[in-house]
């Protein structure tokens, strides 16, 4: 039987898809090539004929889909001499930021807000050698801060306005249509800060062979429309489907939300630094934004972990939360084949899922009967 080359990382996968010289020192920690999960029970329950699938990007190293723009953001960071990089951050991208920092050898330094983040991914950053400074603000507050000392400090942001970022989050994009052999009717996501559904749409738009058509330059400004790669490898591009929390739902909006809550920390954001591409992307591809309440959202988030096996975090759930709702509505119609992104895994917030365990945990005697008693009872 013959051996299939490890797998190493997305660079090394789409090495001739992404601006990276063939020679450059990859810093990868097997990142991408997560599945593509379809779901079966949450369909049927729905009663609607779709094809409902999940990206569980839970799966990246760090858990969470920020490894994959991070492995291209700090590989070419290295490659251009930078010996530290700065996030802002509500968890995640401090995690990866950490991470991907100590397997180059660089310093790493990540503002987050005080006490609005989940403990897992503090717990993450903290591990992997980050400087960590809470502020006595919000994610936007930190945002500001980070692009101000850039310009005067030797760092390099590798928040999602480092259009390597961008460049590597496409990839996920190249992998559904891989596993698909086409696009999904529908792509829908959580939105935060707005890059990652910039970064599939330039990703879905390259395999259509339209990377500098339309308003698709503007969310590819880092290279102008004139991308590395671009070939007509499927007839058409999916509809980009954004969905934010209630109390953190600029794009509903029509503007900045300057203090947004929800229990979503991942999309906790109320300025997103996307907001032009995303909202090109949306009237490019024909899609839309919508909003969800929090209970909504976790109402998603544990019929996925209890029906189908899958256990995201909040924000992840948002995603298909939205996707039920709009496949009951018809706004989604029958037949369609949708992906929606989990962007994270469900232990960065260990916290919320226990507050919603009720009463699934119960304390017995250690002794047969009391425990063949307690079964029963849940039969």
């Amino acid at each position: 039987m013959p051996f299939r080359p490890r797998y190493t990382g997305l660079i090394a996968k789409y090495l001739d898809r992404l601006p990276i010289s063939d020679d450059a020192r990859i810093l990868g920690l097997g990142e991408g090539n997560t599945p593509l999960i379809q779901l079966t029970r949450i369909p049927a329950e729905l009663g609607r004929d779709v094809d409902l699938y999940v990206k569980f990007e839970g799966l990246n190293p760090t858990g969470s889909f920020k490894d994959r723009g991070m492995t291209m953001a700090v590989t070419k960071a290295v490659e251009q001499g930078a010996k530290a990089i700065i996030c802002a951050s509500t968890g995640n991208t401090s995690a990866s930021a950490a991470a991907y920092a100590a397997r180059a050898g660089i310093s790493c330094f990540v503002l987050i807000p005080d006490g609005k983040i989940a403990m897992g991914k503090l717990a993450q950053a903290i591990m992997h050698g980050a400087q960590v400074l809470q502020i006595r603000g919000n994610f936007d507050a930190g945002m500001r801060l980070v692009k101000e000392l850039a310009e005067h400090a030797p760092l390099t942001i590798v928040n999602s306005i480092n259009p390597y970022r961008l460049q590597g989050q496409k990839t996920a994009a190249f992998e559904i249509i891989e596993e698909l052999e086409r696009a999904p009717d529908y792509h829908c996501l959580p939105v935060g800060n707005a890059g990652n559904i910039t970064a599939h749409w330039i990703g879905y738009s390259e395999c259509a062979g339209r990377t500098g058509d339309e308003q698709l330059t503007a969310a590819c400004a880092f290279c102008g429309g004139q991308c590395r790669y671009a070939s007509a490898l499927v007839e058409r591009r999916p509809r980009m489907v954004g969905y934010q929390a209630s109390g953190s739902a600029p794009f509903l909006r029509g503007g900045p939300v300057a203090e947004p809550e929800t229990v979503a920390t991942a999309i906790r954001i109320g300025d997103p630094q996307s907001w032009d591409y995303a909202q090109a992307v949306r009237e490019e591809s024909g899609g839309w934004f919508d909003e969800l309440s929090d209970e909504e959202i976790l109402q998603a988030q544990r019929m996925l972990a209890d029906h189908e096996g899958v256990f995201c975090e909040p924000a992840s759930a948002t995603s298909v939360a939205g996707a039920m709702r709009d496949i009951r509505s018809g706004r989604i119609p029958e037949g369609s084949t949708v992906v929606c992104t989990l962007t994270g895994h469900g232990l960065k917030d260990p916290d919320v899922a226990s507050a919603q365990a009720g009463d699934a945990v119960q304390t017995v005697d250690a002794d047969y009967q009391a425990v063949r008693e307690a079964i029963l009872k849940r039969l």
